[in-house]
This record gives structure tokens, C-alpha cells and sequence, in this order.
């Protein structure tokens, strides 16, 4: 484990039994939420749809708690799957009176009692050291590699809630490891270093410097389960250098078919990129940031303001007419790139921070009080996590976090002990923005409604480069932006299941979402429209149906294969250069690469890279929670689209290997 406050080593018999008991407790009731019964076995019975009754129950909170906080193990009663709440017996749990530890250390203990052990909720703990990092969670294999006890203490720990253990394994048995204290160990870090392969990856690598595409093996950005996924045919990734239109690979089932990807032929359709920077061409690797437009794009865009511009809808004008077929045609064309099952399910904004605020507002406010929980990941976008946390100061509901292991991977039983019936909604990334881990969404969302919650994908990171198909996955909500698809930027979209658009009242007032408006009484459309009150962004939605014309035009799933090349090929480089650390090792990775440099800021890396015309991110990536996991505050984040080259590659790599070192 690496955090700023590991620093921290506990020599064997520094720890009494009581203490190091009691440390057990505290890790059983403040990771897992307290724990559930170590009682009968716990044979998994899942209903074929969702369930009206909630298979956890979790008892209501007592005590008084800052809204939005996870309450603590004296304030949480403990979850029970179907059996008694059993925990550890002879121990107790830290309190507000006693936040520390509920069992006191022993005189033997000496100068390393529990009080010196920061807790694994800092937030809730006065005495912790100011510096901790905000929702640090640390991973239970990397606590017990120091304690008394080792890899015992994680098994005696997920000993604690074997039921939902169990469940998780029969939602998702490939993402539960068979060995407690395998789970979550980094072991691809040390082989990234020395080998410049991540372990564990279900693809063949490719070698940095090799001409070599990536030929044979799992495609799980395609299949979504790279356990059960067959070989596919090769896609060739060779510039093809013919004139005509970009050759699309077409998918039979999930399986790509081999096809050339003639990538010089992509960047021509993109002029943002020929442009010199500081004497060097624009090296662009800054795309989960935003991507550039294709100039059908920005074609679509200007025509639009210069032959059809009027408002929608609400004129009888030859314009206004135009102008409305347009922007519902963007609308259709977002139907079927999620593959909904009405346009009507689509629901235009800015964006996807503004689609999860729609949704945390409108849904939240209509379902979510005291007592209620809502769940998210360690690794998500402030945008999916500070919607809530409002929701939850106005509501009294609590947000609960889902730790991941050192590699950025979320612990799916870990996940599996969260759902209760008190869980309301789960909203999670599907690519997470500063680590690239491609999160089984598929397997969340079976497991969620099972306990008849639905749940919200943040697919801000994963358009660009994945097929999405809202329906096969049974998204209740799909958010996106335009302009991480190569479209306006301002613009995005909201994907609702019609009976939950149906259910939810409006969030803003205002023009275009009326029936009939009295002084007493206001009448709404249905959705979409109740949603979209005033004059939306009619050249946006233009702009973004253009986008996905272009997209569809390629095809996705060549795009998946290319990006996944030129990633392994990246990471391949990045291996050699010396004092990076990866931040994201995850074995299912979408095209960013976080990294840090040793003596070097990240500031003064970008600014060097830049020099070079090379464009990356330096910062925290709107994802402070995501990065102080791994031990720090901001990091350099390089993210590829299918309009980069091997080249490109080699020009990053060429720079930073001309750093100079302090």
C-alpha cells in the first residue's frame, strides 16, 4: 500500500492481543460496515427480476451524524443478510464518545496503542492527524501485511460477511477471488517496472518499439466479461493509405473483424491537429480532458448557424421546422448509438455533470430520505460524487464509498456488503477518468437489482472507446458529454428507463416543458421535454448527432482495438522511464495513463512536454478521492483516441526521457 501515512511499521508483539483485537474490529466494522452474521451458509437465491422485497434489511441509524458521512459502527446497527448480527464477540466498536477504538489498548501494548492507528474513516475521527487525505481507504491484504497475524486477518475479516460474499460470487464469480488474502495485492506495479506488461492483463502486450499490432486474445472492452470471452480475429492497425472514406469494422456478436485501420486517414479528418506548438507538431494526448472535432463536425455546427437557425418547435416557419428536425434527429441518432428503446428516453444538457445533477435532483428528491443510502466508488469524477453529497445534506441520507484494491479495481464483495435495503440508488463510472479502470458495470447492475435498486452509469469516459448498449446492460440511467466524443462541447445527453423519466418531477421551470401554465396550477409535458425547460442548445445536439455519424462511421469496435494497441505500446514505454510510478494498473484499462515522476512536479513535467507540442493534463482530474487512494494529490494523466499514432507515442516518451533529474 502506498500512502502518505504508511510510513508507519508495527514490529511483531508492538500490538497486545486486546489491541490487535481490537484493530480486528475495527477493520471488520468500518470497511465492511460493521460486518454480517458468520452464521449458516448462505446459499444464493436470485430472483430473475427485481425484487420487491429487499434481501438485506439494514436497521436504521441512531445518534446524531453530519449528514452525507458514513456513519459509524455505533451509529450503523449491523447489516444482516437473513441472520443475526454476530461481528467479533468480546469487542466493541469506536464510538463518538471514544472514536479511536471501543476496546482499550493494554498497559503491554507501550507506545503503540490504538491510538496511534489512524482510522480508516478520518473524517469521523477528531483525533486523526490533520494531513490524512480525505477518503482514504486503505486495502484490508495491505493492512494485514504488517499485523500480527498476516493474510489470517483478511480471512478472519471477510469471514464476517460471508453471505454477502457469497451473493457477489453468484453475481460475478470471476471478480471474487477464491484466496481472501490475494485479493487486492498490486503485484502488476513490480512486473510494469520490470517488464513493462501490467500481470494479470487478459490480452497479449505489445512491445514498445515493436511494429507488431495486437493480434489474438480476450477483448474485454468489447465482451465486458474477458473470463468467458473467445479469441477474436486480428484487426490490423496499418495504415491502409487509400483515398476514400475510413474503412469501418463491423462486429458479429462482440467479435471484431479484421479489418485495416487507416488512422492517417482518421487524422486528415481532423484539423485541429495540424498545427505547429512550440515548434513542434501537436502531439494531442489530453483527450479525456476533450477531444477534437472532425470537421464534419464543425461543418454541422456552421451550417446550421448560417442556413437553419431558429428555435424549435414553436413556430410554424420554415426555418423553425428545419431547425426541429435537426435537433430531434440529433436525438434520434443518441437513441440509437445507446441502442434505447424510444428517443423519448433521451434527454438533451449540458453534459454529463448536469445529467447526474438532473437525476440527484429530480429522482433524489422524490426517493431518497433519512436513513436511505446512496452508493459510489472510491474511483469517480467529483461530478459523481458531489451531487450526492448535496442530496444528502438535504435529505439526511448517507453516502457510502466502495474501496478498490491497489491495482484501482473496486472489491466487488466489498460492493456486495454495502447493498441493503436501505440503498436507494448506485451510481458509478463506467471508465474512471484519472486511472482508465473499466468498471464491470454489467455485473453492478445485476447484483443492484437484485436488491431492486437501479443504477446510474457514468459514461462520460467509456463513449469514446467502448460499444455501450443501454439495453443489454439494463441501465436504469446513461449519462454522457459531447465533447469527449468528438462533438460541441456543452452539450450531452441523459438515457432514463421511461417508467422512471415517467415518475420524476421536474427540475427547472421554464418555457418549452408546459402544457398550460395558470397562477394556480402548471401543467407539464411528459418526458423528454419536462426536462428541458428554455431554449436548449439546438446547434449542440446538431453538432453531437454529427459526431456520432462519425463514430458509427469508423466503428467502435475497431476503435476499441486500435486504442488498446497503442495503450499496451504506451505502457510498454512508460516502463522504461526511470522513477515513474503507474496510478491505475487495473487488468480491464481503457487509454489513460496516469503516472508521477520522483523529483519531478507535475506541473514542470506538462510545462516540458509541452515544449515538445506534447499536450497531457497535470492536476487532479476533478478526482481527489481516486488519486489520494494511491497516496497523492495530483498526478500527469496522458489519454489517447483512435486519432493518435505509434508516433505520437514515441515523441512523448522521447521527451520525458529528456527530464532533466534534481
Amino acid at each position: 500500500m502506498t500512502t502518505p501515512e504508511a510510513g508507519f511499521a508495527v514490529p511483531a508483539g508492538a500490538l497486545g492481543d486486546l489491541a490487535h483485537a481490537d484493530l480486528v474490529g475495527r477493520l471488520a466494522r468500518e470497511i465492511y460496515g460493521q460486518g454480517n452474521a458468520a452464521s449458516a451458509p448462505f446459499a444464493a437465491s436470485l430472483p430473475a427480476s427485481p425484487q420487491d422485497a429487499p434481501v438485506g434489511t439494514l436497521s436504521a441509524p441512531s445518534g446524531a451524524l453530519p449528514s452525507g458521512y458514513q456513519p459509524d459502527a455505533s451509529a450503523l446497527a449491523a447489516r444482516n443478510f437473513g441472520g443475526p448480527a454476530v461481528g467479533l464477540p468480546g469487542l466493541t466498536g469506536p464510538s463518538p464518545a471514544n472514536p479511536v477504538g471501543g476496546t482499550p489498548a493494554p498497559v503491554s501494548a507501550g507506545f503503540l496503542d490504538t491510538t496511534t492507528i489512524p482510522s480508516v474513516h478520518p473524517l469521523l475521527d477528531p483525533l486523526a492527524p490533520a494531513r490524512l487525505p480525505e477518503f482514504f481507504v486503505p486495502s484490508v491484504p495491505s493492512v494485514a501485511g504488517f499485523l500480527p497475524g498476516g493474510p489470517d486477518l483478511h480471512r478472519q475479516i471477510a469471514a464476517d460477511h460471508p453471505r454477502a460474499a457469497a451473493f457477489a460470487s453468484a453475481i460475478a464469480p470471476g471478480l471474487v477471488p477464491a484466496d481472501p488474502s490475494k485479493a487486492g495485492v498490486d503485484v502488476s506495479q513490480e512486473n510494469f517496472q520490470r517488464t513493462g506488461h501490467l500481470s494479470g492483463d487478459p490480452v497479449r502486450t505489445v512491445q514498445h518499439g515493436g511494429d507488431e499490432p495486437f493480434a489474438s486474445g480476450d477483448y474485454y472492452f468489447l465482451t465486458g466479461s474477458p473470463r468467458n470471452a473467445k479469441p477474436h480475429a486480428s484487426p490490423r492497425v496499418e495504415p491502409s493509405r487509400r483515398d476514400g472514406p475510413a474503412p469501418r469494422v463491423t462486429s458479429q456478436g462482440s467479435s471484431p473483424v479484421a479489418a485495416p485501420f487507416d488512422v492517417e486517414h482518421v487524422r486528415k479528418d481532423f484539423p485541429a491537429l495540424h498545427q505547429g506548438i512550440n515548434g513542434h507538431r501537436l502531439v494531442w494526448l489530453d483527450n479525456a480532458a476533450t477531444t477534437h472535432k472532425p470537421q464534419s463536425v464543425i461543418d454541422a455546427t456552421s451550417e446550421f448557424y448560417g442556413r437553419h437557425n431558429s428555435n424549435i418547435h414553436r413556430a410554424a416557419h420554415t426555418l423553425a421546422a428545419r431547425s426541429t428536425d435537426l435537433f430531434e434527429g440529433g436525438r434520434e441518432k443518441v437513441r440509437r448509438f445507446l441502442n434505447a428503446p424510444s428517443k423519448d428516453d433521451i434527454v438533451f444538457l449540458r453534459g454529463t455533470t448536469e445529467a447526474i445533477n438532473l437525476v440527484a435532483a429530480s429522482y433524489g428528491r422524490a426517493n431518497v430520505g433519512p436513513g436511505d443510502e446512496i452508493i459510489v466508488s472510491t474511483i469517480e469524477h467529483h461530478a459523481n460524487i458531489v451531487p450526492w453529497q448535496l442530496l444528502t445534506e438535504a435529505t439526511g441520507a448517507t453516502l457510502r464509498v466502495i474501496p478498490v484494491n491497489d491495482r484501482g479495481e473496486i472489491i466487488f464483495e466489498q460492493f456486495a456488503a454495502l447493498l441493503s435495503g436501505s440503498t436507494k440508488i448506485v451510481s458509478i463510472t463506467h471508465v474512471a477518468n484519472a486511472l482508465g479502470t473499466v468498471n464491470p458495470v454489467r455485473e453492478i447492475i445485476a447484483l443492484s437489482h437484485a436488491y431492486g435498486v437501479p443504477v446510474l452509469v457514468d459514461a462520460a469516459q467509456s463513449t469514446p472507446h467502448i460499444p455501450i448498449d443501454v439495453q443489454s446492460l439494463d441501465a436504469d440511467f446513461v449519462v454522457f458529454s459531447g465533447h469527449k466524443v468528438f462533438g460541441p462541447t456543452g452539450i450531452g445527453a441523459l438515457y432514463g428507463k421511461k417508467h422512471l423519466l415517467e415518475a420524476m418531477p421536474p427540475w427547472q421551470g421554464g418555457g418549452h416543458m408546459i402544457e398550460d401554465v395558470t397562477f394556480s396550477k402548471t401543467v407539464y409535458k411528459g418526458a423528454p421535454e419536462k426536462f428541458e425547460a428554455g431554449t436548449p442548445d439546438i446547434a449542440g445536439a446538431v453538432g453531437l448527432g454529427a459526431a456520432l455519424d462519425y463514430l458509427e462511421s469508423i466503428g467502435l469496435p475497431a476503435i476499441a482495438a486500435y486504442e488498446h494497441d497503442l495503450l499496451e505500446y504506451a505502457q510498454a514505454g512508460l516502463a522504461d522511464i526511470k522513477g515513474l510510478r503507474l496510478i491505475g494498473t487495473a487488468r480491464e484499462k481503457a487509454s489513460v495513463m496516469s503516472f508521477v515522476i520522483d523529483g519531478q512536479t507535475n506541473e514542470a513535467v506538462a510545462h516540458h512536454l509541452d515544449r515538445h507540442g506534447v499536450a497531457v493534463r497535470s492536476g487532479h482530474h476533478c478526482a481527489l478521492p481516486a488519486l489520494r487512494r494511491f497516496g497523492v494529490d495530483q498526478s500527469i494523466r496522458a489519454s489517447l483516441a483512435f486519432y493518435n499514432t505509434r508516433e505520437d507515442v514515441d515523441v512523448f516518451l522521447k521527451a520525458l526521457r529528456q527530464l532533466r533529474r534534481s
